[in-house]
């Protein structure tokens, strides 16, 4: 059987990647949440995934670096990115956000997402 998974979110092992960004993280079979801190000036270097990837803006911006264009998420704003598009962000003041991932980033559970541990 399966079963329910209840936790507060910020009670979730904070996970500090780089100096200047944390992430919590919860899983399930098919679904990940992520709830990542930035500092100022924090660099999500381009980067693509198999995974479709929703983000989830709730304070901050988000300067986000797409094949074709670049645009900024505000608080309260959402953003569905495809697999396999290539995408990259800069945080121009503190940000906080949430990404969602289907399915859930392999190399985020096995900690192997070196491209953000710099």
């Amino acid at each position: 059987m399966k079963s329910v998974v209840h936790r507060r979110l910020l009670e979730l092992e904070a996970e500090p990647l780089n100096p200047q960004m944390t992430r919590r993280m919860l899983w399930g079979e098919h679904l990940m949440a992520a709830y990542l801190e930035f500092k100022k000036g924090a660099i999500v270097p381009v980067h693509q995934h198999e995974n479709e990837q929703l983000t989830y803006c709730l304070s901050g911006l988000m300067r986000f670096t797409l094949p074709d264009r670049t645009l900024v998420l505000r608080p309260g704003e959402v953003l569905l990115i495809p697999g396999g598009v290539s995408h990259g962000a800069e945080m121009p003041e503190e940000t906080v956000e949430m990404d969602f991932f289907s399915p859930p980033r392999q190399d985020w559970i096995a900690k192997t997402d070196a491209y953000l541990r710099k």
